[in-house]
């Protein structure tokens, strides 16, 4: 029985919502949050974001994560805390600092659970970005297909590393159950990512000769299946995605918004551009995706829980469009370098 729970990452949206949602639980007698910062509180919350949950103001790399697991007899950790991107969660440094957090800090968590008496379950947040895009790649990945192109640098590879530690850390620990979701793109509401501020613009560029298969997970689906795995014993690997794909230009349709198709190497620049005025910051890997996308298959994660998202990924993506208002607003420079650009191929 889940008594006592540590959930890493809760200054982001979805690490707040599961804290609070376990928080919730009757069954439940204390849900602890560590992170850097808690989560900001809207007007007239006061607080609220996180119910009843603790909030410990703890880094992954602080030894004063052992003894917080250790003073509150901690039997079940869902770490949340993996960072998609540079400068997320507080991190800044860029980069070497997003590696750091995600690889190290995760590395210290692991550790902290081994060393102890408590700790019955361990709950990790991954993503399918570590099967890759590819030309190459299977129709669908399941949860044992290798990728056939492993990514080098960002979140991709952090997440590689980070389920690498974890099955060394199942080794070593087989009284612990560990459970590792591998998540598709996350849409909803309150979700602010790469690809959430890419389909907020009014323009959409997109990479010539390509409409990637895209495949999304509704963000309260994936507050539940967290919820659950924390609440039972679900060991194994799972993918996390509502049923169903959409190619990029059903959902530049779903949009309303104009596309500009043009070559790779336009697209990157246009990415680059974009990066720079703090609108979309796309990664390598990201890139890949935009070109080939990719898809799962989560039979297994069915059978293990009984359970399917509420939403598809049509469903998903849909409300994700219905609670933005207009199109964003694009730098003039570089909706005018655009029309430049498309003008001489039209």
């Amino acid at each position: 029985m889940t008594r006592t729970v540590l959930v890493t990452g809760v200054s982001g949206h979805i690490g707040a919502r599961v804290a609070k949602a376990l928080a919730a639980d009757p069954e439940i007698d204390r849900v602890i949050g560590v992170d850097t910062a808690p989560p900001p509180s809207p007007a007239g919350e006061d607080g609220a974001v996180l119910g009843r949950t603790e909030f410990a103001r703890v880094a992954l790399r602080s030894p004063d994560l052992v003894k917080v697991i250790r003073e509150a007899d901690v039997d079940t950790v869902v770490h949340l805390s993996l960072l998609s991107g540079p400068g997320g969660g507080g991190s800044g440094g860029g980069r070497p600092a997003m590696k750091e957090h995600n690889v190290i800090g995760t590395m210290q968590l692991l550790a902290a659970c081994q060393r102890s008496a408590t700790v019955r379950r361990v709950v990790v947040r991954s993503t399918t970005a570590v099967y890759g895009s590819s030309p190459h790649a299977p129709a669908v990945f399941t949860e044992d297909t290798e990728p056939v192109e492993v990514s080098h640098s960002g979140y991709a590879r952090d997440a590689t590393e980070v389920e690498t530690y974890v099955r060394g850390f199942a080794r070593r620990r087989p009284d612990v159950t560990t459970t590792t979701l591998r998540f598709a793109n996350l849409m909803g509401p309150g979700v602010d990512s790469p690809l959430t501020r890419y389909f907020s613009q009014p323009v959409l560029p997109t990479v010539l000769g390509f409409d990637p298969r895209l495949q999304f997970v509704h963000e309260d689906d994936a507050v539940e299946v967290l919820c659950r795995t924390a609440r039972a014993d679900h060991p194994g690997v799972f993918n996390v995605a509502g049923d169903g794909v959409l190619l990029l230009s059903q959902c530049a349709r779903r949009t309303g918004r104009p596309v500009i198709p043009m070559p790779s190497p336009a697209f990157r620049l246009v990415s680059g551009l974009a990066r720079g005025a703090r609108l979309v910051d796309f990664s390598p890997e990201q890139l890949a995706f935009m070109s080939h996308g990719r898809a799962v298959d989560t039979a297994r994660l069915a059978a293990e829980l009984g359970w399917r998202p509420k939403y598809s990924t049509a469903a998903a993506f849909d409300d994700f469009l219905q609670s933005r208002g207009g199109p964003g607003e694009l730098p003039r420079a570089l909706v005018d370098w655009l029309a430049d650009f498309v003008r001489p191929i039209s």
